[in-house]
């Protein structure tokens, strides 16, 4: 029998309350070594406080969490040494220079990553000797990103990475992550950011009101849809469910304010359907736009809300 390697990351049964609030209602969750596993939904979802329990920065009032195998309890100097974390926010001594920030971090470790080619990763270069105080929101979250990455670590939590980043820079540290998980280490991050899970997850587990309501490879949630485009459309007056589900193609259908989201299985079908029932019923198309389906439609059909709520 061929023996398997355990869970990278894991927790069962995970409970956390602020007063009369919960924010992680009895969390499951199983991250495979070498995966890229993004917990995705709107900001209050619980992520970030479950992402924090993982890293051993909060404690659980319920539930058990192992990292690498060991427990934070009795293996807490051993797992510091082999993660990697940046927070949504990480607070620097603003009079030190960016180089001597990440020797700081590099010197926690016993082994690591060279300052050097932190900098030359993170497109910091030109920052080396400028003071953290100056960096703009962005070059201080690549900054966060270098730390989390000084010790060289085999787990990196990655809690919203690329929130205040220009495109350019998403897509540089998006080049980073691709490159770590490539050397078979493992990435836990959060964001709301649809193309950033498609683009680096491996799986994907979307979170709302502190439970996994669903989780698989971005691929098999959206294909859950059983349909590929979603048209949205308004008018005036607004269509009826009853006029809605008669129109060729559609296999779902869901209303957000004075809009219809529709998934259907084909846009050549479902179009022109909708605009001949508009004449019709004498309403007035006020708006129109297709997309195909992403994981923010899967969210918006399992809850009624987007990902971007807050």
């Amino acid at each position: 029998m061929v023996a398997t390697s355990p869970a990278a990351i894991a927790c069962s049964g995970l409970v956390k309350s602020f007063g009369d609030v919960t924010a992680v209602a009895g969390l499951d969750l199983a991250v495979s070594p070498g995966e890229c596993f993004g917990l995705l939904g709107p900001n209050g979802a619980g992520k970030t406080t479950t992402i924090e329990i993982l890293e051993g920065l909060t404690r659980p009032d319920a539930g058990e969490v192992t990292i690498l195998g060991k427990h934070w309890g009795s293996h807490e100097r051993e797992l510091r040494a082999r993660i990697g974390i940046s927070l949504q926010e990480t607070r620097f001594h603003d009079k030190l220079t960016v180089f001597e920030t990440l020797e700081l971090f590099r010197a926690l470790y016993p082994s690591g990553r060279d300052p050097e080619r932190l900098l030359s990763d993170m497109s910091l270069e030109e920052k080396r000797d400028a003071r953290v105080g100056k960096l703009s929101g962005g070059q201080r979250q690549r900054l966060a990103v270098a730390c989390a990455l000084a010790g060289d670590p085999e787990v990196l939590f990655l809690d919203e990475p690329t929130t205040g980043l220009d495109p350019q820079s998403r897509r540089e540290l998006w080049d980073h992550v691709e490159a770590f998980r490539a050397a078979g280490r493992t990435v836990l991050l959060t964001t709301h950011y649809m193309e950033e899970a498609e683009r680096l997850c491996d799986r994907v587990a979307i979170v709302d009101h502190g439970k996994i309501i669903s989780q698989g490879t971005p691929a098999d949630l959206v294909a859950s849809l059983h349909a590929p485009h979603i048209v949205e459309f308004a008018s005036e007056p607004m269509l009826t469910e009853e006029d809605v589900r008669a129109l060729a193609g559609v296999r779902d259908n869901r209303q957000r304010d004075s809009r219809w989201f529709l998934s259907v299985a084909s846009l050549v079908d479902a179009v022109p359907a909708l605009l001949a029932r508009l004449d019709q019923s004498g309403a007035k198309l006020v708006g129109l736009s297709t997309h195909r389906a992403t994981l923010d439609d899967v969210f918006i059909s399992l809850t009624g809300r987007e990902l971007r709520d807050e």
